[in-house]
């Protein structure tokens, strides 16, 4: 998520969450963004995040990599949100038949919905993609 906008740039999806799920995110967040330098990745202690594989492939991407103490997940909250309101808003109201399905369905949620239709009090009741839009125009 695109802190600024709260917009949902990058994301991958696995059965499992593994290093290499975590690094599919990444690459996906690369595509999204034109330049990676200086770029601040917060997550949480999990394993996939920790390993040097994951900070390798940070690294090279330039991209800062932050986490929170041990303990206090204040600084995850905003993502820890926007799980909850996916749940809340798509998967729960759902019955899913298989791993495709599921996909499909919060491909749709991230960017058919919540990046382009819906508003978000925080960013003044505009949409991620507006504001995202409206900060490159001004970069």
């Amino acid at each position: 998520m695109d802190l600024y906008s709260k917009k949902i740039i990058g994301y991958a999806y696995g059965t499992y969450m593994t290093t290499e799920l975590a690094i599919k995110a990444i690459k996906n967040t690369c595509l999204n963004v034109k330049d990676t330098k200086g770029i601040i990745l917060h997550s949480d202690l999990e394993t996939q995040y920790t390993s040097l594989k994951f900070e390798d492939y940070l690294s090279s991407k330039g991209i800062v990599h932050s986490f929170s103490r041990k303990g206090n997940p204040y600084d995850n909250a905003r993502m820890e949100s926007f799980h909850s309101v996916l749940k809340k808003e798509e998967v729960n109201h759902h019955k899913y038949y298989d791993f495709n399905d599921v996909r499909l369905a919060v491909f749709e949620y991230i960017e058919s919905w919540h990046n382009r239709i819906r508003i978000h009090s925080a960013i003044n009741y505009k949409t991620p993609q507006e504001v995202y839009e409206t900060a490159l125009l001004m970069a």
